[in-house]
């Protein structure tokens, strides 16, 4: 059996990828198969940490582009990641693993408020801790909320689950040219304009040497298993790095 790489992640999940081909609100097989994933993974002895987004729900760009102002509409788009969070705890803790939810907006009759302490304990008890509510500022993706709490928390790596199986040249959805990268650095990806990850959070992992794995949750044996196989070194994946 092969040892996991790194004892403890953080792992970005996109809010589309919680709605699944429905593209909007939460498609609760997903989420389930999702929090299998998860528990698999932290029972091979790692540490895991979970940043979700919103975009299943409300994308706070969107309606700032409508007229509401960007602070507002990002707001709106944390309490959305917040939702989704509660969805993924619950879902957690019925596969036998205990999980917390932490908001860095402080909403103490709903989760517990993020701080870093917290955190670690957490962790450290062996429970999954969801992440939520972004770095709790606007202007602020949840890709760079995710490397950011990794260097906060001492993470080995960020895991960023997409729907491909890495970074590749071009969209490999609309190019069948296009290939895919194995390794990269972070200066590769911001020179290159790579848009798996904005730019922020690019830079913000080369100045902490904090890799970025980007594979697909579909990449594991049918459909399952993708975030316990790349832990495992097994998994289809682009691994940036310093």
């Amino acid at each position: 059996m092969t040892e996991p790489a790194y004892p403890r992640v953080v792992v970005k999940i996109s809010g589309e990828a919680l709605a699944a081909s429905e593209g909007f609100g939460i498609h609760q097989p997903i989420v389930e198969r999702i929090a299998a994933d998860l528990v698999a993974a932290s029972r091979l002895g790692i540490e895991i940490a979970v940043v979700v987004g919103g975009g299943n729900i409300f994308r706070g760009v969107q309606v700032s582009s409508r007229g509401v102002p960007r602070p507002v509409g990002d707001t709106m788009g944390m309490l959305a990641t917040v939702m989704n969070a509660l969805v993924l705890e619950a879902a957690i803790e019925r596969q036998g693993c205990e999980a917390r939810t932490l908001s860095a907006l402080v909403m103490p009759s709903v989760c517990e408020s993020y701080n870093r302490p917290r955190a670690l304990k957490h962790l450290a008890k062996g429970r999954i801790i969801i992440l939520c509510a972004g770095t709790g500022n606007p202007f602020f993706t949840t890709d760079t909320t995710a490397v950011l709490r990794a260097a906060e928390l001492d993470a080995k790596a960020v895991l960023k689950a997409t729907n491909v199986d890495g970074i590749y040249t071009a969209d490999p959805k609309k190019d069948k040219a296009a290939t895919r990268y194995e390794r990269l650095t972070h200066q590769e990806a911001i020179e290159r304009d790579l848009k798996v990850m904005d730019a922020a959070a690019f830079a913000l992992a080369r100045e902490n040497r904090m890799p970025i794995i980007v594979f697909s949750l579909e990449g594991g044996a049918n459909g399952a298993g993708a975030i316990e196989a790349v832990l495992r070194g097994a998994g289809r994946s682009t691994v940036v790095t310093s």
